[in-house]
């Protein structure tokens, strides 16, 4: 599992040598925002099938027939569905990766191999991204999470939308 602290000794390791200075000041850094990560991921939790619908919504409404573009509207609610799903799984992979500090989930889990998928399937990964932003988008500090906890999930968001990119 990738994350800072791994990371860096990973690093380090491979170049046989110890940590260095500022090695050692970006896993303290990650310790610092643990606090806000772990706030972000245990509001995430609560509400994942609702910052999922939102998400779908925002799909639809700038691509009428979905994720693939030539869904047959009969189809938009099973469409629909699995769009849901997928935004879920996405969610919780970035929970996870807030809770141990790092891309590794999301890397291991969803990012490798994204573009091949969706290529094989039809699916424009404009969608995806459309949801993304939109739950981006949809966060507000104070009323949602702390400022640092809302940074740290965007950054999360913005990771996923650049890998679809």
């Amino acid at each position: 599992m990738k994350s800072v602290l791994t990371t860096v000794i990973g690093s380090a390791d491979s170049g046989s040598r110890f940590p260095t200075s500022s090695d050692l000041e970006s896993v303290q850094g990650s310790l610092q925002r643990a606090a806000a990560r772990l706030e972000a991921a245990e509001k995430i939790a609560q509400n994942y099938d609702a910052i999922a619908q939102r998400a779908v919504d925002a799909v639809y409404t700038q691509y009428p027939n979905g994720a693939t573009g030539r869904q047959p509207r009969q189809c938009a609610t099973e469409g629909k569905e699995k769009c849901k799903r997928d935004f879920v799984h996405y969610l919780r992979l970035i929970n996870y990766s807030l809770v141990v500090g790092g891309t590794g989930p999301l890397d291991e889990l969803a990012i490798n191999g994204q573009r091949e998928v969706y290529k094989a399937l039809s699916i424009d990964p404009g969608t995806y991204v459309a949801g993304f932003t939109q739950m981006r988008n949809d966060g507000c500090a104070p009323r949602d999470l702390s400022p640092q906890a809302l940074t740290e999930y965007n950054a999360a968001l913005d990771y996923v939308i650049n890998s679809l990119a």
